[in-house]
Formats: C-alpha cells, structure tokens, sequence
C-alpha cells in the first residue's frame, strides 16, 4: 500500500531505504505472507518519518524493529477424553519491550503459525505504544482448536500450555491475555496452573483474569466499547454520531458482542453480525440478548440465531456480510475478511465509515479502496486497542492490589481512545497526510518506541 505521494529527493531515498528494509524481511521471513503484510503497511506509511528524521535510520531503527527479541516454539501434549494422546504447537513471539514488557494475547485457533503470531506481535508494539501506557509488543498461541472440546480436554490442554510457556513470562517480563479462541475459562485454567507452577500468587501475570481474581472491570468490554469510542471520535470529526445510523459488524465474540452493545447505547441499529460458518441479517436490529446467550452461555452458532426471530435472515458465508448495505462497517471477525472486492461493494452500498475491531481484518487492497474514495478508516492498531489499554489498567491494579469501579475504567479507556485518535490525527498531519489514520496511527506508535530504542543503545 503505497502512502507517499511526493517525490522530494529526501522522500525517494527513503521510500529507497523502507523498500530494501522489507525486502529484507520478505527473504529472510519466506512464505510467512501475513507477516510481510503487517510490515509493508506499516513501513510504507513511515517514508515521511525517515525524510524528515535521518537519525532513524542511523541507529538502524527499522532493521532491529521488523526483527523479534525472540520466537519461542514448543510442543503441547496433551490426553483427550478418549485417552488419545494429542499433540498441538505453541508459539510466544516477543517482539519488542523497549517502552515495557511484552504485552499481547493468545490466540488459540487451528489457522496459527509463525506468519501470524509475528503479525500479531509487531502490530502489537504499535498499538501498545498508542495507548500510552508503558507494555511492549508480544503475542501467541497454538493451533488447538477449543471448539468441539470439552471443559476437561481445555483444561489439560491449557495446562500443559502454561506449563512450557510459564519459563518465558512473568508480570515484569511479558504479560499474556486472551485472543481469538482464549477466554475467560481458558484464562482461568491457564492462570491456575502458573500459580501451582511457581508457588505463590502473581495475579500481573496475566490479564483478562476473572474479578474474583485479580480481574478489572471493563475488561470484557473493552475491546469493543473501545473501538465504538474511537469510532465515534471519527463520526464527531465529520459532524455525525452513531444516533440513527445504519452499522454492519462482522464477528459474533467477544469484541462483536461488546461493539454492538456500545453502539446500539449511542442509538445505532446494528442488523448484522456472524460467526465463522455464516451471519444473520435482522432488519429490526441485532437482538444483542439472544446473541449473548447463544454465544457466550450455550456455545452455540449464530444459525441459531433465526429460530427465535422471525425477522432475521441466516446466510450460510460469513465473508458475505459486506453486502449488506451501512452507513459503518465494523469487521471484528479476523485478518483479512474484507478484500478489494467486498470493500467495493461496501462503497457501492454507501459506507462511509470502517473501523477495525479485529486484527487487520482488511487487505492492503481493500485499505486503498477505502482510502481512494473518502471512506473514513480507522485502522486496528488503533481502533482496537481497548482491549490492550484496559489490560494495561489490570496490571496497574494488579501492582498496586486494589480494583477500579467499572465507570472509573470505562472513563480511563473512553479518554485512551480519545488520545490515540487525536494522537493519529495529529500525526498524519504533521506529516503530510492529514486525516490519514493509517499513516496518524503507524507514525504514532513508531515515534514512541523508536526515540526509546534510539535511548537504549544498540540492544
């Protein structure tokens, strides 16, 4: 995705440099295309950093950035309930913890590699960064797949997670929290064992933790009210709101849940959502409780969702919810739902907004789409970051062994999304992209952890 659009001498040397950075990183990274994906989008939209700022590439910032501080892979034994004995990969990538510890979830699903937790870990370091708080970038998982087991089969196999991974974390070292397929339960199983493991009660080490634990309040939430809050910065910027407004959010977890609870709270109506098999269409608006129940109590698919309500719709194809006409777009699903084609279809149907709950959820395509015809995007590494903010707010309680109300927290992230935007808006214009919040956010995040490695010295 090409950001620069000048052709000073300063600019064409570095778009030079940023080229043979990730050019670097496509050899030395073969095969791993999600990767190479987070890379160039970020490292495109820094070209006006390096013009403007030489020392960057003196200290070979970019070179050590792209690089992680460390992979960890291990194998994941474990006995099913017919006594089979199971063996699943893990992955910890800790990326970067120049401004704190490494910080970023675990996501087990079976489409988990090396491409994606590297993905995963370096947007992390951005979006980390973004929210002010002091947690480097890191993430990881497994390609267990939690669906379909039962509560003793996650249980074991959580525990011999942890039990490999608890050598490599700690709540100064690198603090883990939950992703797609990782939660409450599975935080609970995961936590349990690193305290039998290392015999006394670190409550920092992980987050998204139960309240009865070590918990904030907030925390579900967060990731969804989050993006609902820096979405509404983007409608207020343009002289709109939520109130009477047409959304379509894809996704029926956690960070879906949530999006559509805040923004059905600021008077939109949400008629879409789904899961990995379809989505359903309600034309009265998305019944939020049923959806909870089917998903968050009886584990069930959305489907479901239209035996209840007569009005709704259920279409077998989840990446089909693009068409679907909106005035936002609200992808919370996974990387990569919306392509260039759905991204055409959604301006077709008149989308004025996009803002990304999941982890790039839209191709470097779809992105130029968006961005070519006025559509105003809020890329993850923004959008998203409640979830991180609030888990850096658990650790703080953590440390200091007290528990924040759910208003104070919810007010902590709703002024956390309202710095990363102004913060993004403030960047693209400095330079020279105003109301980009691709190239706001990336040069954002960079700056921060960037100065930081340039006062650490070469480690």
């Amino acid at each position: 995705m090409a950001i620069t659009t000048q052709s000073s001498p300063e600019l064409q040397a570095a778009q030079s440099y940023v080229n043979e950075v990730y050019e670097t990183v496509k050899k030395r990274n073969p095969g791993e295309s999600e990767f190479h994906q987070a890379v160039k989008e970020i490292l495109d939209s820094l070209v006006p950093v390096f013009a403007k700022n030489p020392k960057y590439k003196n200290h070979a910032i970019l070179e050590r950035i792209v690089e992680p501080e460390r992979l960890i892979t291990f194998r994941v034994p474990w006995v099913d309930d017919q006594g089979n004995v199971q063996v699943n990969r893990g992955f910890r990538v800790q990326f970067n913890s120049a401004i704190g510890p490494y910080k970023g979830g675990l996501r087990f699903h079976p489409s988990v590699n090396a491409s994606i937790i590297k993905f995963l870990g370096f947007e992390q370091i951005f979006k980390n960064s973004l929210t002010g708080q002091p947690i480097g970038g890191g993430k990881g998982g497994s390609d267990f797949d939690p669906k379909g087991k039962s509560d003793n089969e996650v249980m074991k196999f959580t525990q011999s997670f942890m039990t490999e991974l608890s050598k490599y974390i700690g709540p100064d070292v690198d603090v883990p929290a939950g992703d797609i397929g990782v939660g409450a339960r599975e935080i609970g199983f995961m936590f349990g064992q690193y305290k039998r493991l290392r015999g006394g009660n670190e409550a920092g080490v992980l987050t998204g933790k139960g309240l009865t634990y070590g918990g904030s309040l907030t925390r579900t939430e967060a990731t969804g009210y989050g993006l609902v809050y820096f979405t509404d910065e983007m409608l207020k910027t343009k002289g709109e709101s939520f109130a009477g407004k047409t959304v379509v959010v894809s996704g029926s977890g956690n960070v879906s849940i949530y999006a559509i609870e805040k923004a059905q709270q600021l008077g939109a109506k949400v008629v879409a959502c789904s899961d990995s098999n379809g989505y359903v269409y309600d034309k009265n608006g998305i019944n939020l409780d049923t959806v909870k129940r089917l998903k968050e109590v009886e584990r069930k698919r959305i489907k479901e969702y239209v035996n209840e309500h007569p009005s709704a719709e259920y279409h077998e194809g989840c990446e089909n919810i693009w068409n679907i006409p909106c005035d936002i777009a609200l992808p919370c699903a996974t990387q990569n739902e919306i392509n260039e084609e759905a991204a055409k279809t959604l301006v077709a149907n008149g989308v004025k907004f996009v803002a990304e709950g999941a982890n790039m959820p839209s191709t470097l395509e779809a992105i130029e789409v968006y961005l070519s015809n006025d559509v105003y995007f809020g890329p993850a590494k923004a959008a998203n970051a409640g979830g991180v903010a609030v888990s850096a707010l658990e650790m703080a309680q953590n440390s200091a062994r007290l528990a924040w109300s759910f208003e104070e927290v919810d007010a902590k992230l709703k002024d956390i999304m309202k710095n990363i935007y102004r913060n993004s808006v403030n960047a693209a214009e400095e330079y020279g992209h105003p109301g980009n919040l691709v190239v706001g956010s990336n040069i954002a995040g960079f700056l921060k952890v960037a100065d930081t490695m340039v006062a650490h010295g070469v480690i």
